[in-house]
């Protein structure tokens, strides 16, 4: 059984939508500290200057060091959903499928959200179900195992029953490849090569959030998604559900 681990995103990219596509199994890594200017709370959408931050407000003052993901709370008073939902149209409007895709966007962003990890659960639920991807989530505080870095990683792969596991490229810095190996469960690492696509503007941007490959492309998404990549994707999920616990520009500015 095929595993990957990523800490939740919102409005995650390409690279993150396929590592779950390819897995049997994607482990929600959400009871591990928060880290402030991530890609949990922002992410990259295309814009006629090159790209902005999408960036979720969320309450940290005094909290760093002792922070779980899933205790994140949002700064609900900054007015950010709509400047979000703005953006998106503004920017997307004339994409060819924008307007099959907008409603589920439009409704994620009319909720006026607290919890950060909620909110990203809602927003990958929404891009895997336009993907059309049945892979099982399951968060890491369900698992209830300990440690930290490898270990952590080898703990949650054991509790689910990997075989396998798909590792971010970053993993040959810190995985122990030998307690692995002990274990039974084999690492493979995933190196996601960017696919081009029409994009609203020229020239192409790679590591937008995976809405720019939806509004864009629509029913080819997930077969450009997957274009010249090593892996493919995995079956929807059957059998395997009852066994695991589902969860549901360019200078770089901030929206």
């Amino acid at each position: 059984m095929i595993v990957s681990i990523n800490q939740p995103a919102y409005l995650p990219w390409l690279g993150y939508v396929h590592r779950i596509a390819t897995s049997d199994v994607h482990i929600v890594l959400d009871h591990v500290q928060f880290e402030k200017n991530s890609f949990v709370n922002r992410n990259k959408v295309r814009t006629s200057a090159g790209w902005c931050w999408l960036t979720v407000p969320v309450r940290t003052r005094g909290r760093f060091g002792d922070l779980a993901i899933n205790r994140v709370q949002i700064d609900v008073g900054t007015g950010w959903r709509r400047k979000h939902w703005e953006t998106l149209r503004q920017n997307y409007g004339r994409a060819p499928y924008f307007a099959r895709h907008a409603p589920c966007f439009q409704d994620l962003l009319a909720v006026e959200w607290t919890g950060l990890a909620d909110l990203c659960a809602r927003a990958t639920a929404h891009l895997l179900g336009a993907f059309g991807i049945g892979t099982p989530l399951v968060p890491s505080s369900a698992l209830d195992v300990g440690g930290a870095k490898s270990e952590l990683v080898l703990n949650l792969c054991r509790a689910v029953g990997a075989t396998t596991y798909l590792s971010g490229p970053y993993g040959r810095h810190y995985l122990d490849e030998a307690a692995f190996r002990d274990a039974g469960i084999e690492i493979v690492y995933h190196d996601y090569r960017h696919p081009t696509y029409p994009q609203a503007y020229d020239p192409f941007e790679p590591a937008m959030a995976a809405v720019d490959l939806l509004f864009n492309c629509g029913p080819e998404s997930m077969d450009i998604l997957m274009r010249g990549q090593e892996t493919a994707p995995r079956p929807a999920a059957t059998a395997l559900d009852r066994n695991v616990t589902s969860s549901t520009n360019r200078a770089g500015r901030s929206v």
